[in-house]
């Protein structure tokens, strides 16, 4: 592997100036798909219209649809138009369109696969890419085999000494341990391990590596985190739509494996590590592994965890379908749509703290949010009544779709008499910074290409997710079916349940 390219005319001190990719290519399988026209094809504008993509940069799609290069041009730019977060700029459509290029072909057709290593390597030469390219798998699962299978057997994932190539892979990882590590396995077979970028997209938000920074850039927070000030973390991740049109993908799966294996145990292991010694790939992963390696699902899970499925009702003002009025849906379909699970670290750190995650679709608003919740001061000098409206401190770091941090804490209602009420101080990223966050995908993917692997989970983080997972899901599939509860509503009965047994209840969002 040759050293990383330097701009001679960069100070490395100068925080000002974004790193720009180097000469490289990107190749995406399944370009037809939601995720490349909303997603991915998006973000590549607005990068290259942030002028942190190389001006070689070649775009390579590959699906069975039979196109020529102009109308995949005429679908990059569709999706463009529609969901880009930048400003339109001909100019720099002109530039990347340029350097775009489509190869017909279904994923077991040798022909294609030499079809698109022949491309590559005209693009090596027309672009000057330099034999630098990235391969996105927006694919099923079922079907990386075949794909990692046909790029090495088309010699394109050979590096050179003087070039790289990786491979990008969507979630889900398998579906319990045992097909994450073959999984694993089939991809390290073709592609080393520092090649590979399993992408979270949830990672890539500003706000979730703001963790990172609230809680070690701040001596206000960190001497409170831990089990001797906070009672118990909730980590949520709500949805308001339901699942019409995707039971194809979705049945089988539900909201555990969906969404907790990945998002939720990220979230959980960036509030719960250990300072890294620094920022590095090496060092913050090291610390998400000693989380994950300490995490334990707590039991009995029928009383520790539950599960729901949303039948039809009122959401935003408009009848909504149950689960199964959606097409797709057996009627017998035990596929959870909402998922909760109690969690505990066993480290010093945060020796009895619960961790309560939870995830539902058809729930009553769109949202993902931390809440750290801290244990009620130990001496009130009040009687109840004064602090008959007093809650519990806590820090919520709202990672989406309003991005910021609020803290609630109490202070005196003015007036003659001492009454304590709950207030809130807010920081929202809209209002406290003039520039707009980047869409995920777009850091993500410029991350890729220089080959910056912080936010990318490794193999055995994948592992450790589902040895956490797997003892709930095991309990789940021999034991009863998710619970009906209605649209519109914050889940099924038994959620509330689950924590009022230790005396919490959910916050609502």
């Amino acid at each position: 592997m040759t050293s990383e390219w330097q701009n001679p005319l960069r100070d490395p001190r100068d925080k000002r100036l974004p790193r720009i990719a180097g000469p490289s290519g990107l190749t995406i399988f399944g370009v037809t798909g939601d995720l490349s026209r909303k997603k991915l094809m998006p973000a590549i504008y607005d990068l290259a219209n942030r002028g942190l993509l190389p001006p070689g940069f070649a775009l390579t799609g590959f699906a069975r649809r039979d196109w020529a290069d102009q109308d995949f041009g005429q679908v990059v730019y569709d999706a463009v138009k529609e969901n880009a977060r930048t400003p339109f700029h001909q100019t720099v459509w002109d530039r990347l369109a340029e350097g775009i290029r489509f190869v017909p072909g279904s994923f077991d057709d040798d022909a294609s696969f030499d079809q698109l290593a022949s491309t590559i390597k005209q693009l090596d030469a027309e672009r000057g890419t330099g034999g630098n390219h990235a391969f996105y798998l927006s694919v099923p699962p079922s079907a990386f085999p075949t794909v990692l299978k046909q790029l090495s057997r088309s010699g394109l994932t050979e590096p050179t000494d003087e070039s790289w190539r990786r491979v990008v892979i969507e979630k889900p990882f398998g579906h319990d341990l045992d097909s994450a590590k073959e999984l694993n396995r089939i991809v390290n077979d073709v592609f080393p391990e520092e090649s590979v970028f399993r992408i979270d997209h949830y990672l890539g938000k500003e706000t979730v590596q703001n963790i990172l920074a609230l809680r070690f850039a701040n001596q206000l927070f960190e001497p409170l985190w831990n089990a001797h000030y906070v009672d118990h973390v909730q980590i949520t991740m709500a949805e308001d739509i339901g699942l019409g049109g995707r039971a194809g993908y979705y049945d089988g799966i539900g909201a555990a494996r969906d969404v907790i294996q990945n998002h939720l145990l990220q979230l959980m292991a960036l509030t719960a590590m250990e300072e890294p010694v620094s920022f590095s790939p090496d060092d913050l992963r090291a610390e998400k592994i000693k989380v994950l390696s300490a995490t334990k699902p707590v039991g009995p899970f029928d009383e520790t965890t539950a599960r729901g499925q949303y039948t039809g009702g009122w959401q935003g003002g408009s009848l909504v379908p149950g689960l199964h009025e959606e097409g797709g849906f057996a009627s017998d379909s035990i596929t959870e749509t909402y998922a909760a699970m109690t969690l505990e670290v066993e480290s010093r750190r945060w020796a009895g703290v619960p961790f309560y995650l939870r995830s539902g679709k058809r729930l009553g608003r769109r949202v993902t949010e931390i809440a750290v919740v801290f244990k009620r001061a130990p001496h009130l000098p009040f009687d109840s009544t004064m602090t008959e409206e007093l809650g519990q401190n806590a820090l919520v770091i709202r990672v989406q779709p309003d991005e910021g941090v609020t803290m609630r804490f109490g202070s005196k209602v003015p007036g003659t008499s001492m009454e304590v009420r709950d207030v809130t101080m807010d920081f929202g990223y809209g209002h406290s910074f003039t520039e707009s966050s980047p869409e995920a995908y777009e850091r993500l993917i410029l991350d890729v290409l220089l080959g910056e692997p912080s936010l990318f989970p490794v193999n055995q983080e994948v592992e450790l997710s589902w040895e956490i997972l797997d003892p709930v899901l095991k309990h789940w599939e021999s034991s009863g079916k998710p619970e009906p509860y209605k649209a519109g509503t914050w889940g099924p009965s038994s959620a509330d349940e689950m924590l009022a047994r230790t005396g919490r209840v959910w916050r609502r969002p």
